[in-house]
């Protein structure tokens, strides 16, 4: 009997067309696997059009809130549809930069030094000495991130806009110099560890997204116990927060430092992209793993009580 996949994709979150482009090419992929593909564009209405569509699996392809924040996995839960990627509480901490931060110190994955604000004092005044990064406690896709560079005399003015809509709560940490790198996880076996360089001034939603704004070098151009250190900590990211299928830890390293000291990880994403221009796709792919070999894994891989 062929599986009935609901590719879930859309909703309504800053990072929307972002998931319809991965929706997009996982529905196709999984076609060509010979499944049975209905393409979900996620409204409120979702726990009712997934309760008339009765899927084998859910295929979770959203990306922010709700798909992302362990929301749209508790309806999943209730509705008895196996699913994919991390369950309800790895979502939900993973989604929490700050608490996620917590958790990652303490089963010893390095982090930057930073303390939440709330946006009226961050647009206040500088929140610590610059450089820093400002960023919202419950974002993706680096939607509503600042950094605060030496030579400026005041924070964001975008903090003081009416229209901000990325929530009253912001990360505020030490600006690492240095590489970005970015380790997915597949299993409980870590992936290649990609070099980001990007086109513009730092690895922003552009850079992510757009046809040439960024370039993946893999593997990564580090020394190799630095390289097999980010495999190791992005296991041991994805363990701490208790993901499941497929997750991706990015990271700073300032190589000045010369070994593993130099390393900071900045957060784990528990849905991470799958568009044309992504970055585990990238790595699969080093790994021999087709795009469609990796997207159907994950609908193997889905199950309840993740």
């Amino acid at each position: 009997m062929t599986k009935h996949v609901a590719v879930l994709m859309g909703g309504w979150s800053a990072e929307r067309e972002v998931s319809l482009r991965s929706g997009a090419a996982c529905a196709a992929a999984l076609e060509a696997e010979g499944y049975r593909v209905t393409r979900v564009d996620v409204g409120r209405d979702v726990a009712e059009v997934l309760a008339r569509l009765k899927p084998d699996v859910a295929l979770n392809v959203l990306h922010g809130r709700p798909g992302e924040d362990g929301t749209i996995q508790g309806i999943l839960e209730i509705l008895r549809i196996p699913y994919s990627h991390s369950g309800v509480l790895a979502s939900a901490l993973a989604m929490d930069k700050a608490q996620a931060r917590i958790t990652l110190a303490a089963a010893g994955v390095p982090v930057a030094a930073g303390r939440t604000v709330s946006r009226a004092e961050a647009a206040a005044g500088h929140v610590m000495e610059p450089p820093y990064v400002l960023k919202p406690i419950c974002e993706g896709s680096s939607f509503g991130v600042f950094i605060v560079r030496e030579d400026q005399a005041h924070p964001p003015q975008e903090l003081h806009r009416d229209d901000w809509s990325f929530g009253e709560l912001l990360l505020a940490e030490r600006f690492i110099p240095g590489l970005e790198l970015t380790c997915g996880v597949m299993g409980e076996d870590a992936l290649g560890v990609i070099e980001i360089e990007s086109a513009h001034k730092f690895y922003d939603y552009e850079s992510k997204y757009a046809p040439g704004g960024s370039i993946h070098i893999l593997p990564a151009r580090i020394l190799p116990e630095v390289y097999q250190h980010v495999r190791m900590l992005s296991v041991t990211a994805h363990r701490a927060l208790g993901c499941r299928g497929v997750s991706r830890s990015d990271f700073r390293y300032d190589e000045r430092t010369g070994d593993i000291s130099g390393l900071v990880c900045l957060e784990v994403n528990t849905q991470p992209g799958m568009t044309e221009t992504s970055l585990v796709p990238d790595m699969a792919a080093h790994a021999g793993i087709s795009f469609g070999e990796l997207v159907k894994w994950m609908v193997e891989d889905a199950s309840l009580q993740r």
